[in-house]
C-alpha cells in the first residue's frame, strides 16, 4: 500500500477527530480555515483512502466494571494456515480481547484483555485454551496501574 500524501491542513484534521469526533463540519473547517465543502471533501478522501477507519466513542473501562487489564503472551508450535486461521477465528470472537498482535521475538502473539476480575480472567482463558489446540505456553501479566492509554496515533501537522 503506497503512502498517502498528507498536507498541514489533512493532519490537523485527523487531530482534531483523534481528540473529538463528533466536532460538526463547520467547527472543523474553522479550525482548520477551510470553508465546508472543501474540508467535507477532505474528510471523504481520508475515509475513502481509509486513512479515517471509522468514529467510535471511548469507553472508561472501570466505570463499566472492567477494570483488569491482561496481556497475554502465547507460543505455539502450530503454523500452518488451517491452524492459524482457526485461531484467529477463535480469539476475534472473544469479546474481552480489546487487541490481538501476531508478533516477532520470544512469543507468536500478544492479546490485551479487559476483564471484570480474576474469576472472569480465569473463564476467559479457560475457554481461550479449550478453543484452540496447540498453544504451548499462554502466559499473563496484569496492568496495575494505567499510566498511559491513548487510540491517538502522532500525527505531526
Amino acid at each position: 500500500m503506497p503512502n498517502i500524501t498528507l498536507d498541514r491542513k489533512d493532519r490537523l484534521i485527523l487531530n482534531l477527530l483523534q481528540q473529538d469526533c463528533t466536532l460538526s463540519l463547520q467547527a472543523i473547517a474553522d479550525a482548520v480555515s477551510l470553508t465546508t465543502t472543501p474540508c467535507w471533501k477532505r474528510l471523504k478522501r481520508l475515509e475513502d483512502e481509509g486513512i479515517i477507519r471509522g468514529r467510535v466513542a471511548l469507553l472508561d473501562s472501570e466505570k463499566l466494571g472492567l477494570p483488569l487489564t491482561a496481556f497475554v503472551m502465547i507460543k505455539t508450535q502450530q503454523h500452518s494456515s488451517q491452524w492459524y486461521q482457526q485461531f484467529t477465528d477463535v480469539v476475534k470472537e472473544m469479546p474481552e480481547v480489546m487487541a490481538f498482535y501476531r508478533m516477532a521475538g520470544e512469543y507468536d502473539y500478544l492479546l490485551r484483555v479487559q476483564v471484570a476480575d480474576m474469576k472472569c480472567y480465569d473463564a476467559f482463558y479457560k475457554r481461550l485454551v479449550e478453543g484452540v489446540p496447540g498453544l504451548i505456553d499462554v502466559t499473563s501479566s496484569f496492568a496495575m496501574e494505567a499510566i498511559k492509554y491513548t487510540t491517538a496515533l502522532p500525527v505531526i501537522p
